[in-house]
């Protein structure tokens, strides 16, 4: 192998909502900016992206556009060493013909969902060897456990979170200094039918709430003690500081679902929603391994359809919720990222 960086196409498939586009992006940019590598990523609908990271044009990732149906013929100069198949979308089939068609065969991943079910850690890194061509694929599982590949985190998040001005953040959102008393709450939800009934509980709080709605059609407005301030759909830069500005942070997905993390603070999941409550199967697990599982179980199952959420049980809960929320991050923050994984993994297979 030459010190020449490693050249890498993640593939995307935009599904539904943001979080395919927003994984893939932020792995992107990492082994781009991070490792060196130099990245394409492919992915068949920009406008997600252009939400996600506006300036996405001016970084050292290109952008391609995965536009249907793919060339009949690709040629073999035009594949990578390292080739990401997102969420298992499948690279379109003459690529694939063409990566085995290489001198050396690239290193080829499907980097999977997240979760901290227990099957997570013996399939990762798992090889499936092609039916008909000399290529084999490895099953890349992100996770929560050293055996996994671990959570996307940049190397400057430290750095940025110890420069965050959470006073002028507030002002350039034109919202007012938060009251001494004051609960601020981020909400990035799924349509929930769970929402009108909490929003009533907040109005009827024994403090007042702000809610910070990023991405809401709704009108800003006061009832009682809720204050609704509607925010603009924030990038994915923009969206860390919203949740460090906030007390308590709900999150839907995977994406936010880390970020959140992340942040150390008080915060509700929201997982995707599956047939046959499959979801519940991952929101238990995450559950089970969190320092602070059993406080949550009650109310995260509520906002996830399982029961009405009690926002005054939940509520008196929120100050014991502080530390193991923060002990939470640095353990996993103590972990190899995912990324650096991902480089070491492919680096290995390169040699």
């Amino acid at each position: 192998m030459t010190n020449t960086p490693p050249s890498c196409d993640i593939f995307c498939v935009v599904v539904d909502n943001y979080g395919d586009a927003g994984v893939c992006w932020r792995l992107a940019r990492q082994l781009a900016s991070e490792h060196g590598w130099r990245v394409r990523l492919w992915i068949d609908d920009l406008a997600p992206l252009l939400r996600l990271a506006p300036d996405y044009a001016t970084g050292p990732v290109e952008v391609r556009s995965w536009s249907k149906p793919w060339p009949s013929h690709w040629p073999a100069s035009d594949t990578t060493d390292i080739v990401i198949e997102a969420f298992a979308c499948e690279p379109p089939l003459p690529y694939v013909e063409a990566m085995a068609a290489r001198a050396h065969a690239p290193v080829w991943l499907n980097l999977e969902y997240l979760s901290a079910e227990h099957w997570v850690a013996g399939c990762h890194g798992m090889a499936s060897p092609h039916p008909r061509l000399p290529l084999v694929k490895h099953f890349f599982f992100p996770g929560f456990a050293p055996p996994t590949g671990g959570l996307l985190r940049e190397q400057n998040y430290d750095a940025r979170r110890q420069a965050f001005d959470g006073p002028a953040f507030r002002r350039e959102l034109g919202l007012p200094p938060k009251l001494p008393d004051e609960l601020t709450i981020s909400l990035f939800s799924y349509e929930n039918p769970a929402l009108p009934e909490l929003q009533h509980a907040w109005s009827n709080a024994s403090r007042p709430i702000r809610l910070l709605w990023p991405g809401s059609s709704e009108t800003a407005c006061t009832i009682g003690t809720l204050s609704v301030h509607p925010l603009p759909f924030l990038p994915q830069v923009r969206y860390d500081e919203l949740l460090w500005a906030c007390d308590l942070n709900f999150v839907r997905g995977e994406d936010s679902f880390v970020r959140a993390q992340w942040a150390g603070k008080p915060f509700v999941w929201q997982t995707y929603p599956q047939s046959g409550n499959a979801h519940l199967t991952k929101l238990d697990a995450f559950l089970a391994i969190h320092p602070a599982g059993a406080q949550l179980k009650a109310f995260w199952h509520a906002w996830n359809g399982q029961g009405t959420p009690d926002w005054t049980a939940f509520s008196a809960a929120l100050p014991g919720l502080a530390e193991p929320m923060q002990l939470w991050a640095s353990m996993l923050a103590a972990r190899p990222d995912l990324a650096g994984q991902l480089v070491q993994f492919c680096i290995q297979r390169l040699k």
